[in-house]
Protein backbone atom coordinates (compact mmCIF):
# COMPACT_ATOMS: atom_id res chain seq x y z
CA UNK A 1 0.00 0.00 0.00
CA UNK A 2 3.02 2.50 0.65
CA UNK A 3 4.62 1.40 -2.49
CA UNK A 4 1.31 2.53 -4.50
CA UNK A 5 1.14 5.69 -2.38
CA UNK A 6 4.41 6.78 -2.60
CA UNK A 7 4.03 6.52 -6.73
CA UNK A 8 0.76 8.91 -6.35
CA UNK A 9 2.80 11.26 -5.02
CA UNK A 10 5.78 11.10 -7.28
CA UNK A 11 3.39 11.39 -10.20
CA UNK A 12 1.57 14.27 -8.85
CA UNK A 13 4.91 16.34 -8.04
CA UNK A 14 6.05 15.41 -11.81
CA UNK A 15 3.00 16.82 -13.27
CA UNK A 16 2.74 19.74 -11.21
CA UNK A 17 -1.06 19.97 -11.63
CA UNK A 18 -2.20 16.42 -10.16
CA UNK A 19 -4.00 14.97 -13.13
CA UNK A 20 -2.85 11.39 -12.21
CA UNK A 21 -4.73 12.52 -8.98
CA UNK A 22 -7.78 13.86 -10.35
CA UNK A 23 -8.34 10.66 -13.10
CA UNK A 24 -7.94 8.43 -9.86
CA UNK A 25 -10.70 10.72 -7.93
CA UNK A 26 -12.87 10.67 -10.92
CA UNK A 27 -12.68 6.98 -11.14
CA UNK A 28 -13.51 6.46 -7.64
CA UNK A 29 -16.01 8.35 -7.44
CA UNK A 30 -17.78 6.81 -10.12
CA UNK A 31 -17.01 3.13 -8.53
CA UNK A 32 -18.48 4.33 -5.42
CA UNK A 33 -21.38 5.60 -6.96
CA UNK A 34 -22.02 2.56 -8.47
CA UNK A 35 -21.53 0.34 -5.20
CA UNK A 36 -23.48 2.20 -2.90
CA UNK A 37 -26.75 2.23 -5.91
CA UNK A 38 -26.36 -1.14 -6.28
CA UNK A 39 -26.66 -1.70 -2.23
CA UNK A 40 -29.11 0.58 -1.92
CA UNK A 41 -31.53 -1.37 -4.75
CA UNK A 42 -30.78 -4.40 -3.20
CA UNK A 43 -31.84 -3.42 0.12
CA UNK A 44 -34.67 -1.52 -1.24
CA UNK A 45 -35.76 -4.66 -3.08
CA UNK A 46 -35.03 -7.12 -0.28
CA UNK A 47 -37.22 -5.48 2.12
CA UNK A 48 -39.87 -4.98 -0.03
CA UNK A 49 -40.09 -8.42 -0.83
CA UNK A 50 -40.10 -9.13 2.93
CA UNK A 51 -42.87 -6.59 3.44
CA UNK A 52 -45.02 -8.34 0.54
CA UNK A 53 -44.69 -11.68 2.26
CA UNK A 54 -45.79 -10.10 5.56
CA UNK A 55 -48.59 -8.27 4.39
CA UNK A 56 -49.73 -9.50 0.93
CA UNK A 57 -52.43 -7.10 0.60
CA UNK A 58 -50.26 -4.13 0.62
CA UNK A 59 -48.50 -5.35 -2.05
CA UNK A 60 -49.23 -2.84 -5.06
CA UNK A 61 -48.59 0.48 -2.14
CA UNK A 62 -45.35 -1.52 -1.40
CA UNK A 63 -44.17 -1.80 -4.98
CA UNK A 64 -44.66 2.17 -5.81
CA UNK A 65 -42.94 2.64 -2.99
CA UNK A 66 -39.83 0.68 -3.77
CA UNK A 67 -40.22 1.62 -7.72
CA UNK A 68 -39.93 5.61 -6.70
CA UNK A 69 -37.38 4.84 -4.35
CA UNK A 70 -35.38 2.50 -6.81
CA UNK A 71 -35.81 5.49 -9.77
CA UNK A 72 -34.29 8.17 -6.54
CA UNK A 73 -31.35 6.70 -6.07
CA UNK A 74 -30.67 5.74 -9.85
CA UNK A 75 -30.90 9.30 -10.00
CA UNK A 76 -28.32 10.13 -7.75
CA UNK A 77 -25.76 7.81 -8.73
CA UNK A 78 -26.28 9.21 -12.73
CA UNK A 79 -25.41 12.39 -11.26
CA UNK A 80 -22.20 11.49 -9.04
CA UNK A 81 -21.05 9.44 -12.54
CA UNK A 82 -21.30 12.67 -14.40
CA UNK A 83 -19.92 15.02 -12.42
CA UNK A 84 -16.83 12.46 -12.59
CA UNK A 85 -16.96 12.53 -15.84
CA UNK A 86 -16.96 16.44 -16.01
CA UNK A 87 -13.95 16.07 -13.51
CA UNK A 88 -11.99 13.90 -15.88
CA UNK A 89 -12.60 17.05 -18.93
CA UNK A 90 -11.06 19.29 -16.52
CA UNK A 91 -7.55 17.99 -16.86
CA UNK A 92 -5.73 18.75 -19.35
CA UNK A 93 -2.88 16.55 -21.09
Amino acid sequence: MLHILALLQDNAANSGTGQGLGLIGAGLAAGLAVLGAGLGIGRIGGSATEGMARQPENTARIQTAMIIAAALIEGVALFVAVIAFLIQGKINF
